[in-house]
């Protein structure tokens, strides 16, 4: 466990995480947000939920080829960049007037962020041993739980005291302390060409462009025309083709493919993929039906919220060192797929006490249950999907597993959206446009004649991810036995 200068690799991870740290903060944070910024710019539902769309959507997109530029520039000088991107965007989204310039700095925002997040991975890959991966993705697992218990409570004191605008502003001193620890921490790794596939970028940005637009915008436009000739199952299936060109672009191209289709003849690569794609998808789309519910129906402030949160945050850093030893001895089947199920069951179990008036202790155990199983997810998804990897395919293996990721999380965010939106329009006839129903969030509790059908919309939105997360069950099924556990 030795950097290329001979030291250890610990402080240089330790410097790294700082930064994934604040990416998982930030998003955090602006779920918890969402009423509030509702309420300030007078948005509804489906325009402040492209305030994460878009982060993730600029964070997914450039995720390939930035794994692949870490590795010709070196992954240190490239998370560097990423960081200084990213607190400067993250200063512009404090600032903003209109809630459109506010999606246009957290593009910003994500550009920044798929700078950095591929090369922390790419240096796991790279400087820890196969059989010891476990215990240093387990860091990860912690750094999760934390930033979920110290993002929500974070936030919600920021928007209950000087107010949501100091979300972003505080990622300012931060990102400056993790520029300085990551230029005295992080070692320079050797650097390896690549010539960079530029039709497999534009292919796939705009593909994912097509799709989650279309997904997303679709129960504004009654899913039916949005301009001239174009509908909405127009651009979602235009997104669809066009991916698929980009795979089969890949698989023909005889120069350096964006996605070395190669890496995918490894089994647990793939279903590592699989896996995080549904992960990713589900937990992006629990936060906003339960926080919207908690603060328009229950009548909670962002901090109260937030402090719901705590059970979960706590499990996930008490387990991520003990599931970090375990992911390193166990076979990853056991330890993923009970995660997943486990995350699967707290869901539906919280979308079932999610009506006016619950006791808060009914809603803290699903939410404990979901830590539990968080804990058991990350790690042995992301050893999985890195430990067969040789070391020049680093950085574009772990750009196409935080790809997948983040596909999933635009997925899931722009699912849920429309998801939302449709069940409120059954449950509340009175707000059939999908719209009305949220007018006021952000200055208040609903109305009580309201709250039920508000809930019930909320509920039943959330087994959407219940549903999905299950896929990563079915996946983790499957993983074969790796091999450092073969040899022994």
């Amino acid at each position: 466990m030795k950097t290329g200068d001979g030291g250890s690799p610990w402080p240089a991870l330790w410097a790294l995480v700082l930064g994934f740290f604040m990416i998982l903060v930030d998003s955090t944070i602006v779920s918890v947000a969402t009423p509030a910024i509702m309420g300030h710019f007078g948005a509804d539902v489906n325009l402040v939920v492209w305030v994460t769309s878009a982060y993730l959507l600029a964070y997914a997109v450039p995720l390939l080829i930035t794994g692949r530029l870490g590795d010709r520039v070196g992954p240190k000088n490239l998370y560097q960049a990423g960081l200084v991107v990213f607190t400067l965007a993250s200063l512009w989204c404090g600032l903003t007037g209109t809630i459109e310039q506010l999606i246009i700095a957290r593009v910003l925002q994500g550009l920044g962020a798929s700078m950095m997040t591929p090369q922390t991975m790419a240096v796991i890959t790279r400087i820890f041993p196969a059989d010891q991966r476990g215990r240093a993705m387990s860091l990860w697992g912690a750094v999760a739980g934390i930033a979920t218990l110290v993002g929500p409570i974070a936030g919600g004191l920021l928007i209950d005291g000087p107010g949501w605008q100091w979300i972003f502003f505080v990622n300012v001193p931060v990102g400056v302390l993790g520029f300085v620890l990551a230029g005295r921490l992080v070692p320079k790794l050797p650097t390896h060409r690549h010539r960079f596939d530029w039709i497999g970028v534009v292919l796939s940005a705009i593909g994912m462009f097509c799709l989650v637009f279309g997904i997303q915008e679709g129960q504004t436009y009654d899913w039916g025309m949005i301009i001239g000739p174009i509908s909405v199952w127009l651009l979602i299936g235009a997104g669809v083709v066009v991916l698929v060109g980009f795979v089969v672009w890949q698989a023909v191209n005889r120069g350096e493919p964006l996605v070395p289709l190669s890496l995918f003849g490894d089994r647990n690569f793939s279903l590592a993929n699989l896996g995080i794609g549904a992960v990713g998808f589900a937990v992006t789309a629990m936060g906003f039906p339960l926080m919207l519910f908690t603060q328009v129906v229950l009548g909670f402030t962002p901090t109260q919220s937030a402090l719901l949160m705590v059970p979960m945050a706590v499990m996930s850093i008490v387990l991520a060192r003990f599931v970090g030893r375990l992911t390193d001895r166990m076979h990853p089947r056991y330890l993923a797929g009970f995660g997943t199920l486990t995350v699967a069951v707290s869901l539906i179990w919280m979308s079932r006490v999610m009506i006016p008036g619950v006791p808060v202790w009914q809603l803290l155990l699903p939410i404990t249950l979901l830590g539990l199983g968080s804990s058991f997810m990350w790690s042995p998804l992301g050893t999985s999907a890195t430990r067969n990897l040789p070391m020049e395919r680093a950085g574009a293996g772990a750009g196409v597993y935080n790809t997948t990721r983040q596909v999933g999380s635009v997925l899931g965010a722009a699912g849920i959206a429309a998801l939302m939106q449709s069940r409120l329009a059954t449950h509340l006839p009175q707000a059939a446009d999908g719209h009305s129903a949220t007018m006021g969030i952000g200055t208040g509790r609903l109305p009580e004649a309201l709250q039920p059908g508000f809930a019930t919309a909320m509920a039943d939105s959330l087994l959407l991810p219940a549903a999905v997360i299950l896929i990563a069950f079915v996946a983790a099924l499957f993983f074969a036995t790796p091999r450092h556990l073969q040899q022994r």
